[in-house]
């Protein structure tokens, strides 16, 4: 699988190579998953359980095949690829996602979600399926799921951190979303965008000063090795987004529909859960790498971001849809 990439993916397109059979008489489809994450990491390992179950169940008529580690170039052309129909599946960040439904943006909002069972009500929610119908609609794409990522904290290289005042002109790491921006922008830092694929080496060379990423991202991708210092800032509860392209996906029988959508829903149980059992050891084995680790006063981090943020952003998210959230 090391040798595919994107651009046999739209070469296999063009020659309708990957092309699943739709329609109702469907006997068959494969299925093309691609991820920015490590291979290590439970949200890979929870598209791998998906992909042996649709499999087992479907007897070897369903094959998803799992792509990690950007091999089918970076999450922003991973969907670009999902909304085209020259792949099939992609998982990403609410904030990424919002790029083609901004509203969406909200769901990845800082300080929002209280915990992962708070974060897992969205999927549920009437805002989330209308946004779902809309991306569906105007963009080609259909969200399967909400999973949880895990809390995020901030990581320095050589300067402790103790309070927002400490970043003040620090370079820091954000996806390029600008919800985030904005939150850093809040802490008095420098907020710089750099696709994650390309992070570990912005860190080690200096490039950024810092970054922030739940937990088992900082371990999966070895961030300890290129940041001192482990702050518990809290600042995002972030979900990821299983996506899928709407023409493929309504061209699949119904009962393949449910076969997957069932695997997905045992799969995303088992991540949401082996994440915060990481989370809850991931600390001290952090600690063990050699990162020294702060537990701050959160409101001090909290403060400053919502007094700007939710009102900054209130006109893309609609009026009252940050507390109306904040209080499933």
């Amino acid at each position: 699988m090391t040798g595919f990439t994107r651009r046999t993916v739209v070469a296999g397109l063009a020659a309708g190579v990957f092309m699943p059979a739709v329609g109702a008489r469907a006997q068959s489809a494969t299925i093309r998953w691609g991820e920015s994450l490590a291979a290590n990491h439970p949200q890979v390992l929870m598209a791998e359980r998906i992909a042996k179950d649709v499999k087992d169940k479907s007897g070897g008529r369903l094959e998803i095949q799992v792509f990690p580690n950007a091999q089918l170039g970076t999450g922003k052309e991973m969907m670009d690829s999902v909304s085209a129909g020259v792949l099939q599946m992609t998982t990403e960040g609410a904030g990424a996602v919002s790029v083609f439904l901004p509203p969406l943006s909200v769901f990845e909002a800082p300080y929002l979600w209280r915990d992962a069972a708070h974060l897992a009500k969205a999927q549920g929610s009437p805002l989330f399926a209308r946004m779902n119908e809309d991306l569906a609609a105007k963009r080609g794409m259909r969200l399967l799921a909400v999973t949880y990522y895990g809390k995020r904290h901030l990581t320095t290289g050589s300067k402790p951190v103790q309070k927002p005042a400490d970043v003040a002109g620090l370079k820091l790491r954000v996806p390029p979303v600008d919800v985030f921006r904005a939150m850093v922008e809040a802490w008095g830092a420098q907020a710089t965008p750099i696709a994650f694929p390309e992070l570990y080496l912005a860190l080690s060379q200096g490039a950024v000063d810092g970054q922030e990423n739940p937990l088992p991202t900082i371990q999966s991708g070895k961030f300890y090795e290129v940041q001192k210092h482990l702050i518990l800032t809290q600042h995002v509860i972030t979900p990821r987004l299983p996506i899928v392209n709407e023409a493929f996906w309504k061209g699949l029988p119904a009962a393949d529909r449910d076969l997957i959508k069932a695997a997905m829903d045992a799969a995303v149980a088992w991540q949401n859960q082996e994440l915060l059992n990481q989370e809850a050891a991931l600390v001290g084995q952090l600690k063990t790498a050699g990162m020294s680790v702060v537990e701050p006063d959160v409101e001090l981090w909290r403060k400053p971001v919502l007094d700007v943020v939710p009102k900054r952003f209130e006109e893309r998210w609609g009026k009252g849809t940050f507390d109306a959230l904040a209080n499933l």
